[in-house]
């Protein structure tokens, strides 16, 4: 919003606007918080009760507010419509008690929000760019009003979190991760730019839908929609060649397609395949430290062999490289199972991200199976006797105790996390992973759960969430003027989460969190950004600078939520 605010996270704002025009804008107005010297400035007398109110006051009433309501669904909505109004006093709520606050602004809310956008929508945010805007974009992206954005996120709401297709109902999931990157990363607001490429939807509810937002079409594909992508890449290319974007939720294969087609000519990176796998790193990394065994003799089945899975598997094949192995000695123990069986080398639709993983046609011929040409999940674990499952399959209940409880017995400390969201759609619930292990499994969810009793101790469950990693990515960004995103970059951010971990070294590491609680998320966005940054210089795609300096551009970059005073600016502005 350059064209209206010089934004600083530390002095006063310049603006030109005034009167129900400042109002009307979320990332300035302030509500009844405005001074009267500001009111007297900006034309706001008679617009504002005679009260002036302080942030502090503004956000006790939200609150207040927000706990009478009877749901968190409710409390989404509500919030929503708060940040539509006044951003700094949306964070300023939040910012009070983020691990309460999260699950409502994202992961479980925001996919029933997903599911009924087109019924909770009141107010424009982002940019909906629609296929048939086409030969348009570079014009739309070209208002002054988006000069300031450092970070896209972008989604085509093709495969949104587990329940799928939501077309322009997937909007929700842009805007819910930009509050992330300002809640955990301490992004600035008008620096955040959402972005939903209304591609069609093949979801037949939404198109029967008559409140349905977006444009009623099946789905494109293939060359229309490649072509549409490159469009928008191209413009965004030329009109912010520094920034950050970021691909959120895009549908089936072409996620991994788009990554590889672009990654080497901007700043582009794919949360739900490089975000997810940084965390699930991280994450394996301490439970190491707390007894999981040795990453060389790690043996990992991953039940979801979508773009998560094979992101996973990809960036620990690295690590297990990073520590002598040979790529072939890394892929070999990895064990992908999708809807088809255990992924082999020659079976129909074996997509690139997961052919480096594609055990030998013949590897079934000596195990115990009723149909070598479709080995099941059960009958992976059976013969594999993995030390590590990862579930990313979106299956609710995938994970039984029949296939779970061998773990315990075949390793001391196994691991087992299960990534899929919403809740529903997790592949088991904690409290039935611990009991099937007795206990021994070092456990991780892609939700929020409560901590569970087993044995008399209380055992917490870790969130394995991507906002342990793709906040401080977004703020290493902005502050290092990293130009390209590697797979180095998100293997030093793992070994910075991991670094964190209160797990290891102690004697309750049985019981010890692996990753820090989330009201430590701006602690480890710092941690995680100066590790990216570092990575970057020494891969030579960030300006060289001192620790001292990278340290200060750190702590410029990060916007808190507090009302800045205001000046007036030159018109035009």
């Amino acid at each position: 919003m350059s064209d209206t605010v010089q934004s600083n996270c530390h002095t006063s704002l310049k603006t030109a606007l005034s009167g129900r025009e400042l109002l009307d804008c979320p990332v300035l107005n302030k509500g009844n918080a405005f001074d009267r010297r500001e009111r007297d400035l900006f034309g706001l007398h008679g617009l504002l009760p005679t009260r002036i109110a302080t942030l502090e006051e503004q956000a006790d009433l939200a609150r207040a507010r927000l706990a009478a309501l009877p749901d968190n669904f409710s409390r989404h909505i509500a919030l929503r419509e708060i940040q539509d109004r006044n951003e700094t006093l949306f964070y300023a709520i939040i910012d009070q008690a983020l691990e309460a606050w999260l699950p409502i602004i994202y992961t479980p809310a925001i996919g029933r929000a997903c599911r009924e956008f087109s019924h909770i929508w009141t107010r424009p945010r982002g940019l909906f760019l629609n296929y048939t805007d086409r030969g348009r974009i570079a014009e739309i992206l070209s208002d002054p009003q988006w000069d300031g954005v450092r970070v896209i996120v972008a989604s085509d709401g093709g495969s949104i979190l587990g329940i799928g297709d939501q077309g322009a109902n997937g909007m929700g999931i842009p805007i819910g991760k930009l509050s992330l990157y300002t809640a955990c990363g301490g992004l600035d607001p008008a620096r955040a730019l959402p972005v939903l490429l209304d591609v069609g939807t093949d979801n037949a509810a939404l198109l029967a839908d008559p409140e349905y937002i977006g444009w009623r079409h099946e789905r494109v594909r293939g060359a229309d929609y490649d072509a549409f992508i490159a469009e928008f890449v191209d413009a965004v290319n030329a009109r912010w060649p520094n920034i950050a974007l970021h691909w959120e939720d895009l549908s089936g294969a072409d996620a991994l397609r788009i990554l590889r087609r672009y990654r080497d000519g901007m700043c582009t990176y794919n949360d739900d395949i490089q975000g997810t796998a940084g965390v699930t790193a991280g994450a394996l990394l301490a439970a190491i430290r707390a007894g999981a065994a040795p990453l060389a003799r790690q043996r990992i089945v991953i039940f979801g062999a979508g773009g998560a899975g094979c992101g996973i598997a990809d960036l620990l094949a690295q690590m297990m490289v990073a520590e002598g192995m040979t790529p072939a000695e890394a892929n070999r123990r990895f064990f992908m199972v999708d809807i088809n069986g255990l992924v082999r080398a020659g079976m129909d639709g074996v997509t690139e991200g997961q052919r480096p993983f594609a055990q030998p046609a013949d590897i079934a011929a000596t195990w115990n199976v009723a149909n070598a040409a479709h080995v099941t999940l059960a009958e992976v674990m059976d013969n594999v006797r993995p030390t590590m499952l990862v579930g990313t399959s979106g299956q609710g209940g995938a994970f039984t105790r029949d296939i779970v409880a061998p773990m315990a017995r075949q390793s001391v400390r196994p691991v087992i996390f299960a990534l899929s969201n919403p809740t529903a759609n997790i592949e088991a619930t904690p409290a039935d992973l611990l009991e099937w292990t007795g206990g021994r499994a070092i456990i991780g969810t892609g939700g929020p759960f409560a901590p569970v009793t087993c044995d008399g101790c209380v055992r917490p469950v870790d969130q394995i969430n991507n906002s342990y990693v793709f906040p401080g990515v977004g703020l290493a960004v902005v502050a290092g003027g990293i130009t390209r995103m590697t797979d180095g970059m998100f293997l030093a951010a793992a070994h910075a989460l991991a670094g964190l971990s209160p797990a290891g070294g102690t004697d309750d590491r049985a019981t010890a969190p692996l990753l820090p609680p989330v009201s430590e998320l701006r602690t480890v966005a710092m941690a995680v950004a100066r590790a990216v940054i570092r990575q970057g210089q020494a891969e030579g795609v960030a300006p060289q600078a001192s620790p001292e300096a990278v340290e200060v551009a750190l702590k410029a970059a990060v916007w808190t939520a507090r009302y800045r005073p205001y000046e007036k600016a030159a018109p035009g502005r």
